[in-house]
């Protein structure tokens, strides 16, 4: 939350009064100026509900303005008040709204802004049509303006209520962003799946929000005909509504003043260069894009980053009234019966049974590609199964849309977190209580409900910190807060340990053995299998998206065909090397004094390494000690504050990614990003892109013969890949640069142990074939096993470093670093 919000409304009241002010000193012209600057403020607010809270864009909001501006004339020619015709301008034009946002709503991107465009045109040709009713291409000619008790309004008057109209709308805009409605609308712009797993419906949050901006637009309009006694199709062009979107992302799209600061601009420019004449359009042009240029988060937000934050409050206390409000009066079991969906001719699962009771901790786990998450969106309704039943409470929710399911009593939370980024910890998390409800009383104790449920979740950061700013961890314990918020009888969690440290996935078991005593259905989807085993009370074991094996631990880790498909054996194929490395003592890639960060306190702190040709050496340490940062800051993505990267000799830390990826530096990112449109083939093709030498066809061969699961899939899409295959093609791609060091971050993140076992064999193999390695692994044992030597880190700063054999043998350093039992 910014500093000085509260004094918003203070603001608008003064604004307004020295919008009037500036009225009453002024006379001719300027009145019509100035109602020109407050109605495009209004209509700009209604663009900036669609824009600035829902993300959605609208090239065709000229339509409404022409819809209220017709309304309004049609309505007062035939005798009605305009007070009347007033309201009725913007209702229609809201109705409309919903009604364009029905086919809007099933297009994004480029394809909605196409369908407001055409919306507009229709609108514009639609009056031309219009015969007697709207004048046609002539227009309509209004004799006389409105009056109140008698006393006529004319220009100076129209100006008046102009700007009142401006201010009512810019208050009632900093009121719908702070209440339930406008942060579900913010919540659908940064992640709809999410919103959707807390029960509102997308769609209708939408739509509301293009009723509201198309009334806000329709309401502006309605004031042009006795402001301007004339209107005719011509007075609004496609142009308009280009000037509509400007002093949106001129003034800031999302702030409350950012309309206002915008209209000045887009209004009082072309006002000023009107001497120009036919030039005043190229340079009103110039100075639009020198404006966006220089503060591209528009002038009112780019103001708004300079003002300090509050970040006061904390969720402090144990949490202990949680369990009281987490408790099930009735506790009921989620009976998954026969389940299967299938995606074009591959099952990714079939025959799934199982029933989770509740008061207990139903595992689900297998193999990547095992059908695992598909089960997880199969429940939670993000896929419709092809076959059996869901039932919860003696109802069949299978088929039923998310946020329906999600009303019905499931709640979850997703392998990559997917929190409310715009939104403060507290919002993501009070948003959550009463799913799918967008208006609620009593915001005082849903705030105090959500503050007792972060404290009991072990979250201890910021209430008013945006979720975007979050580190892994607390990323984590936010997600599961706001999955409790809305009193779940059933908490889905898909793999909550990834990318924890042992200590942290300890504590997460504890929490989700807790949330299991007050009743509630939790089934996890994990690969980390201490937790698995240490905390389910029932495990299914899924292969192939075929269950395999149903029971408690001790039944499943005994199973036969759960070792062969699960965990691929019992030692992994990843060997030290042969004999100890000797090479050359120049380093190919060395960090000195290096400092980065992402804010005012440095990740990394005077971080200096080295890695010499052919040598694999591993960056080791617990989450948030800085070692992904490293990578980025290292391979160009993060622009260190101090120090030298040194790469073949060369000065490389003030350089951009891609320059230091044609020197020679590969990185394989954490998380894969694999290109998911582009197929196998041409993610490895891409890879060879800032070479100078030509790509030879049997590159390609040579790689697909090291991954042969990827050439089974050599023509298939990358984002259908499961996780283990996208980290191979993520390898195979680096390869492709012919690098002169690898970087691979967290290879084995969210990956079963087979899978991890096939890849470190692969690393072992490119090792010994004498590629440079640098890599990061929460698996420090299993790094260890391939790497040369080693550096541990602990906030930021190398505390140890030795040969791979020497920090091994380090107990101590293994308990505090490296998350060894």
């Amino acid at each position: 939350m910014r500093a000085g919000s509260s004094a918003l409304p203070l603001a608008i009241l003064a604004l307004t009064v020295a919008g009037i002010g500036l009225v009453a000193a002024t006379d001719g012209y300027s009145h019509f100026i100035i109602a020109l600057v407050a109605l495009t403020t209004l209509a700009g607010t209604g663009l900036n509900v669609l824009l600035g809270l829902t993300g959605l864009i609208s090239f065709g909001h000229a339509g409404f303005y022409a819809i209220g501006a017709y309304a309004s004339a049609i309505l007062t020619l035939s005798g009605v008040s305009f007070w009347l015709a007033l309201p009725a301008a913007g209702l229609l034009s809201g109705v409309l709204g919903g009604v364009l946002a029905i086919p809007a709503m099933r297009v994004k991107g480029p394809y909605l802004a196409m369908v407001t465009i055409a919306f507009g045109f229709i609108v514009e040709h639609g009056l031309i049509e219009g015969g007697a009713l709207t004048g046609g291409q002539n227009g309509l000619v209004i004799a006389t303006g409105p009056t109140l008790f008698g006393f006529p309004f004319l220009e100076r008057e129209l100006a008046i209520l102009s700007v009142l109209g401006a201010g009512l709308a810019l208050y009632g805009f900093h009121r719908l962003a702070r209440s339930r409605l406008g942060l579900a609308m913010r919540a659908v712009r940064d992640a709809d799946v999410a919103a959707a797993s807390l029960g509102f419906d997308p769609v209708r949050v939408k739509t509301l929000a293009f009723m509201i901006s198309a009334a806000l637009t329709g309401l502006a309009g309605a004031v042009l005909p006795p402001l301007m006694l004339f209107i005719a199709p011509s007075s609004f062009p496609f142009t308009q509504s280009i000037l509509f979107v400007l002093s949106v992302v001129v003034g800031g799209a999302g702030t409350v003043l950012g309309p206002l600061f915008g209209a000045l601009v887009t209004v009082l420019l072309p006002e000023t260069l009107s001497g120009l004449a036919e030039y005043r359009l190229l340079f009103f042009g110039l100075a639009t894009l020198v404006v966006l240029w220089l503060v591209p988060a528009g002038i009112v937000g780019s103001l708004a980053r300079l003002l300090p934050r509050r970040l006061t409050g904390t969720a402090s206390g144990t949490g202990g009234d949680v369990a009281s409000y987490l408790a099930q009066p009735q506790p009921e079991a989620l009976a998954v019966e026969g389940i299967g969906i299938s995606f074009g001719g591959i099952k990714a699962a079939q025959d799934v049974s199982v029933t989770a009771a509740p008061g207990a901790v139903t595992s689900i786990i297998g193999p990547n590609g095992a059908g695992k998450t598909t089960v997880l969106n199969m429940v939670s309704g993000f896929y419709r199964p092809g076959a059996g039943a869901i039932r919860l409470a003696g109802r069949d929710l299978a088929g039923l849309s998310a946020h329906r399911i999600a009303r019905a009593g499931i709640a979850r939370t997703y392998q990559t977190t997917r929190l409310f980024g715009s939104l403060s910890v507290i919002d993501n998390v009070t948003l959550a209580i009463a799913p799918g409800r967008l208006f609620r009383a009593g915001a005082g104790s849903d705030v105090d409900a959500a503050t007792a449920l972060l404290a009991f979740v072990g979250y201890t950061g910021g209430l008013h910190r945006p979720a975007a700013e979050l580190p892994h961890v607390d990323r984590r314990l936010v997600e599961i807060a706001r999955a409790l918020a809305g009193r779940p009888r059933v908490l889905l969690l898909d793999e909550p340990a990834a990318g924890l440290t042992r200590a942290d996935t300890d504590r997460l078991g504890s929490l989700l053995r807790r949330i299991a005593e007050c009743g509630i259905v939790v089934v996890l989807v994990e690969h980390d299998m201490p937790l698995v085993m240490g905390i389910s009370d029932h495990i299914l074991v899924m292969d192939a998206g075929r269950p395999i094996a149903l029971g408690d631990a001790a039944t499943v880790r005994a199973d036969p065909a759960v070792l062969r498909a699960y965990l691929g054996g019992a030692d992994t194929p990843a060997r030290p090397r042969p004999s100890p490395w000797t090479g050359p003592a120049d380093a190919v890639l060395s960090a000195l004094d290096l400092t980065a960060g992402y804010g005012a306190a440095p990740v990394l702190d005077r971080l200096s390494l080295d890695v010499r040709p052919g040598e694999t050496v591993a960056l080791l340490g617990a989450n948030g000690a800085g070692k992904s940062t490293a990578m980025r800051a290292l391979s160009g993505l993060l622009r260190p504050v101090d120090g030298s990267v040194i790469l073949e000799n060369r000065s490389v830390a003030g350089l951009p990614a891609h320059a230091i990826a044609r020197l020679g530096l590969a990185l394989v990112p954490e998380g894969r990003q694999v290109f998911p449109e582009l197929s196998v083939v041409e993610n490895l093709r891409l890879g060879a892109h800032g070479r100078k030498t030509a790509i030879d066809p049997s590159e390609v061969e040579a790689l697909l013969d090291r991954f042969p699961r990827l050439r089974d899939r050599a023509t298939s899409r990358a984002g259908l890949l499961s996780g283990g295959e996208q980290q191979m093609l993520a390898i195979a791609r680096g390869m492709m640069a012919h690098p002169r060091i690898l970087l691979l971050d967290e290879p084995s993140l969210g990956l079963a142990p087979s899978m991890i076992n096939a890849l470190y064999a692969v690393v072992a193999e490119l090792r010994d074939q004498g590629v440079t390695i640098l890599i990061v692994d929460q698996m420090a044992a299993l790094a260890l096993t391939v790497a040369d030597r080693g550096y541990v880190l602990e906030q930021g700063r190398v505390v140890a470093t030795g040969s791979a054999a020497e920090l091994s043998a380090d107990e101590g350093l293994a308990a505090a670093y490296l998350g060894a039992a």
